[in-house]
């Protein structure tokens, strides 16, 4: 029997059970065995292969210094002389998938040996290293942390038997700009007709080169008289009143709260808490004025420099899909309006 193939996979501190946010600064910790969703990819090998490390890094200690940490990545990868790497699945966590593109770039390019990740469409991760290797597509969270192994170890060992045929649609990664050679019997000019044909008529069509359009959103016009305008704080850092009164979610938001700050000239931690769910909140919740700065900006009210409007806007971002925080917007824009705010401090984390 052929020797089994060697294979090591990188996860964060969250899959690689040492905590949430608040070991999001852990140094890279290398186990020989598989840990996690490792544990799906060593039975799902089925045999043909097996997890001989699982590196674990933590989000905040990779985004922090991302070229210098995915070489130290890399050469423990290197030490294992691994055939094939994997990692993640990623989803829509962003650092994650930001590590998981890097390191996968990475070990690609100067190891030579098939590295496989997945994420969801919008994670940032996506955009960044989608040129470089294949990145499967995959859900926005790990309720389908099964299906996105399966897809992974399939596609690791496409790539490792030279079988796969790098087709985007057909095996499920996300575009990369290539171009394919397809063979079709109709001519180009038919299909080019019928395709303006179904355009015209509004049925379905697919085009065979897709263009990205960009939405185009002009700058608006500077303010006259800041010392007449009135300025609105509003976060995506989940700040609400203690004991979350509202329901705020911690992630995946649907909608964003009011809350009045008539009278106060900053925010207490007594008052005060933040559930966002993907961010270490400690220095938040010491201090809520970290994330919305009402205290600064009622000094410079108190000094003449602007008015400031007595509520904030809160929501959290985490993992928050394109099409919910552009309703957000919306409804954010709307209550701007209706207000007469003049402008916005937009917080993040």
């Amino acid at each position: 029997m052929a020797d089994k193939l060697r294979v090591v996979h990188y996860i964060n501190q969250f899959f690689g059970q040492i905590g949430g946010e608040d070991a999001a600064n852990s140094e890279i910790i290398v186990e020989e065995k598989p840990i996690g969703p490792g544990i799906g990819i060593n039975s799902m090998l089925a045999g043909r292969g097996e997890i001989v490390a699982t590196i674990i890094c933590g989000d905040n200690y990779i985004a922090e210094d991302l070229d210098a940490v995915t070489e130290k990545v890399v050469e423990i990868v290197k030490q294992y002389e691994p055939d094939i790497f994997f990692a993640g699945p990623a989803f829509n966590a962003g650092r994650y998938g930001v590590a998981c593109g890097s390191v996968c770039a990475a070990v690609k390019k100067q190891l030579g040996i098939p590295a496989v990740t997945a994420m969801f469409e919008e994670n940032p991760g996506r955009e960044i290293y989608a040129p470089d290797i294949c990145i499967l597509k995959a859900a926005d969270n790990a309720r389908r942390m099964a299906v996105e192994l399966k897809k992974m170890v399939a596609f690791g060992l496409s790539l490792y038997d030279g079988t796969i045929e790098y087709d985007p649609e057909k095996e499920g990664f996300f575009e990369r700009g290539w171009m394919i050679l397809k063979r079709h019997e109709e001519r180009a000019s038919m299909r080019a007709i019928n395709m303006l044909m179904d355009k015209m008529a509004n049925r379905p069509y697919k085009t065979e080169i897709p263009m990205q359009i960009e939405e185009k959103i002009p700058a608006p016009a500077p303010l006259t008289n800041l010392a007449e305008s009135t300025i609105v704080l509003i976060t995506d850092g989940a700040l609400c009143p203690q004991g979350n009164p509202e329901g705020m979610k911690t992630s995946t938001s649907t909608q964003f709260h009011v809350y009045s700050t008539e009278g106060k000239d900053s925010l207490t931690k007594e008052e005060y808490t933040c559930v966002h769910g993907g961010f270490d909140t400690s220095y938040v919740l010491a201090d809520p004025n970290r994330l919305v700065p009402l205290d600064a900006l009622r000094k410079l009210e108190r000094d003449g420099v602007c008015k400031v409007h007595n509520a904030f806007l809160s929501t959290s971002g985490l993992t928050t899909p394109v099409t919910n925080s552009i309703n957000i917007a919306k409804g954010m824009i709307e209550y701007v309006r209706n207000h007469g705010i003049d402008a916005a401090i937009l917080t993040s984390t």
